[in-house]
């Protein structure tokens, strides 16, 4: 401080110094979300020593940097030495008050009431009244929410209150429509010959959002040159109550499929053989660990093979039985518990699908077994290429259907072979590597080979269906193709060659299994 003495000669201008004080201490207060280990690291050699108020400087500069970072608002707005070498440091950090829900009309932008219950919204948000308000956490929540689907748009505002140290977040919701009907088409592949060779009509309602909950009923129809398919399939997202984030689906279904992957090559003078099934069951997934999730389930199905007409059959041309009972039709009760393991959405990443499936025989004419697979997919990332590789494999103990058999060869399994042409066992592995390179635009080319084995299982099979046929049980197949990206999937057309010296046309939508 400045001190003037009066003097002979003048006014003697005198300045009193006194140095900080030796640091002993700190205090701060409002800091809820720093962690204390922060600043103790920032002041940990300057015990004793006199405060540096360069150093300070540094250490709110640091503060304030450690909020900007994370995405948090927080500072620090006072600072001051208290008596005993005590440095006080207050922080601001922004609260999170209310959170308010507001319906937009999808043409005029204005309020209008929405279909959606608040409360299906809110417990999809992690950021929850009270917590420090984080613009990171918020834009997770706006993603969350619009991969429920139900949403057109969302965004969140936060807006000031009274409190300087709080805000309110404005949540402004655009709803997609409820639900309707479509139409489309797909490819089937239990069907490898004929002019429409695999061709699929279907025609679906759906309806996203049923009771403003986000629970999901979609009814469908699928007609092709053989197949067909009625689905009615109801889904919870999250069961309301659980705290898990367990889903819900119930499912009923009734089809009627090519019976070609096990039981094709029949003579050309006898009609194809259709699969009819009526399933029902229910599944429960959620979610146990970081990139781990579950399905807990249980169906029920009633099978059995049919003639060009429609008509019950239990033997095949062949003489190969179609049913394990001996009647017309087998009934089974499945358990079935899945694992599955995803590193990320990208396919360079590492994919890993683990089922069980339980035949449980509650009457003595079900059908009782154990059907073990397994999936794994890895991919790697090579300068401008990219290389995948997959292996899956299974094996069945037990009294089972024929035709659920598993099927070796095709689209999505050794290409170079029709499908199920390879085998049909109560084991299998199958392998595969590719590597893709981006040409230009959506357009990638691909160099791949697949392996696939039933491993001397075929005879086991009941009526030793590829027998008959004369399926070889193993093979491999290699070739090239093209992708397309498209709104549908990529589109993959493939040309291959196999161990017999046939080659082969694929097609297909959507990634190899």
């Amino acid at each position: 401080m400045p001190v003037a003495v009066d003097t002979r000669d003048g006014i003697r201008l005198v300045f009193e110094v006194e140095p900080n004080q030796d640091f002993h201490g700190l205090v701060c207060e409002g800091a809820n979300m720093l962690p204390s280990k922060f600043l103790k690291d920032a002041f940990h050699d300057r015990h004793g020593k006199i405060i540096n108020i360069r150093h300070l400087d540094q250490v709110i500069k640091s503060v304030n940097g450690w909020y900007q970072e994370r995405g948090l608002t927080g500072l620090v707005s006072y600072a001051e030495i208290l008596s005993g070498g005590i440095l006080r440091l207050q922080v601001s950090e922004a609260e999170v008050n209310n959170i308010n829900i507001r319906f937009l009309d999808r043409r005029t932008g204005e309020p209008t009431v929405g279909k959606t219950q608040p409360e299906t919204i809110l417990r999809q948000l992690t950021t929850k009244k009270g917590q420090a308000y984080n613009r990171a956490q918020v834009k997770r929540d706006v993603e969350t929410i619009l991969t429920m689907g139900i949403m057109e748009d969302v965004t969140i505002i936060p807006q000031p209150v009274g409190d300087s140290n709080k805000v309110d977040l404005v949540m402004n919701l655009v709803e997609r429509p409820s639900g309707g009907f479509s139409a489309g088409g797909g490819i089937s592949s239990g069907i490898t010959n004929g002019p429409l060779s695999g061709l699929i009509g279907s025609f679906a309602y759906s309806h996203r959002n049923v009771f403003g909950r986000n629970k999901k009923l979609n009814l469908s129809l699928e007609r092709g040159q053989i197949d067909s398919i009625f689905r009615l399939n109801y889904t919870d997202p999250w069961i309301d109550g659980d705290n898990k984030r367990t889903s819900r689906t119930i499912m009923v279904q009734n089809s009627r499929t090519p019976g070609t992957l096990i039981h094709g090559g029949d003579h050309p003078d006898h009609g194809p053989i259709t699969i009819g099934r009526v399933t029902a069951g229910i599944e429960y997934s959620r979610p146990f660990r970081p990139k781990w999730s579950g399905t807990l389930g249980l169906i029920f199905q009633h099978a059995g093979a049919r003639d060009d007409k429609g008509n019950p059959i239990i033997r095949d041309f062949y003489n190969s039985q179609l049913t394990a009972s001996g009647n017309a039709y087998d009934d089974t009760l499945l358990a079935k518990l899945e694992s599955v393991y995803t590193d990320s959405g990208d396919r360079s990443s590492t994919m890993f699908v683990f089922n069980i499936e339980q035949g449980l025989p509650v009457l003595p004419e079900w059908l009782s077994f154990n059907r073990v697979t397994a999936r794994l997919r890895q991919g790697y990332e090579i300068g401008p290429a990219r290389l995948l590789l997959s292996a899956s494999g299974g094996h069945v103990e037990g009294n089972f259907s024929p035709h659920e058999a598993f099927a070796i060869g095709g689209t999505n399994s050794v290409r170079g072979y029709e499908e199920g042409a390879v085998g049909s066992g109560r084991s299998y592995a199958v392998g595969s590597g590719e590597i893709s390179c981006r040409m230009f635009g959506p357009l990638e080319g691909v160099v791949f080979g697949d392996y696939g084995s039933d491993l001397s299982s075929g005879p086991k099979v009941p009526g030793d269906p590829a027998g008959a046929r004369g399926k070889p049980g193993s093979g491999y197949g290699y070739g090239v193709g093209v992708r397309v990206d498209s709104p549908l999937g990529p589109l993959r057309l493939e040309y291959a060659f196999n161990d017999k010296q046939a080659r082969r046309f694929h097609f297909g939508v959507g990634y190899r299994n």
